[in-house]
Formats: structure tokens, sequence, C-alpha cells
């Protein structure tokens, strides 16, 4: 997994619409990158709108925002469009940038294990340096803890 201090490798992936999104689009500005295991889970539905409350407060403090699982286009777009998110979602379903980020484990619930994504977020700075990374996410109160 990527650490405070690491350079984000370059990435391409599509985004709900099937438009590319490269972290090179982002140069210059601060991105949060946040990954969830997947749209219209009740976590993931409570962290993503969570995100959306506060998109105002994050852009006031010169954020961008981009969520990442593996769903289809489809399914990220049904996402998007049914909670009115003003952010990008990104389909990584071949985990490029799941791969380049390290967010991709072995998981336990409910006593089985299985891999997936580990539900992670991480500040990075103008110049693509990881700023900070949150992995104890609170999906309902995601916001307060990237605004701290």
């Amino acid at each position: 997994m990527l650490k405070v201090g690491d350079k984000v490798p370059e990435f391409s992936a599509k985004d709900q619409d099937g438009n590319t999104i490269n972290l090179s689009d982002y140069k210059g500005k601060k991105l949060i990158v946040f990954f969830y295991p997947r749209a219209n889970t009740p976590g993931c539905t409570l962290e993503a709108c969570n995100l959306r409350d506060n998109y105002k407060k994050l852009q006031d403090q010169g954020f961008e925002l981009l969520g990442v699982s593996e769903d289809s286009e489809r399914k990220q777009a049904n996402f998007k469009k049914k909670y009115k998110f003003p952010f990008p979602l990104l389909a990584d379903v071949d985990h490029t940038v799941i791969n380049a980020f390290g967010v991709w484990g072995p998981k336990k619930f409910m006593g089985r294990t299985f891999d997936g994504i580990h539900r992670t977020t991480f500040l990075i700075d103008g110049d693509g340096v990881v700023e900070k990374v949150i992995d104890k996410v609170k999906t309902a109160d995601h916001a307060a803890q990237i605004l701290v």
C-alpha cells in the first residue's frame, strides 16, 4: 500500500461515462482518491454521500475527488446518478488503479476470508505525492477525517 511521502504512479482508468481519467489531469491540484468495495452497498453509499454533502467544503480547501471501485462503468454510472455525486467514479475493473495504490488484499467478513478492496482514502498533493492515508474510514463522517 502507498504510504505518506510516496509518489503515486501515473494511472489511467475509465470513469462512469467511459471518459479516460489520468492522474496527470490533476497535476498542480490536491486530490482525494477514495477506494470503496462496491457501489450501492450501505457502507459505500454512506461514505460517498458524506463526501458529496461536504463537497463544497472539500473544494474550498482546494481538493478534487475521485472515487474508485472495481464496479463496471454501468454500475458506477447508476451509483453516481442515483445519489447525484458531483465527482467522477472510476470503473477499475482491471485493477490498474487498485494495484497502483496497493489496496487489494485479504479481508475478513462474517468469519470468511476473501480478497477485496480495502476501504482506504489517499490525500495527494499537487506533485502527486501522498500527504495522508486514511485506512480506518468512518463511512458516515468521512469528510471530517479529511478536513482535520
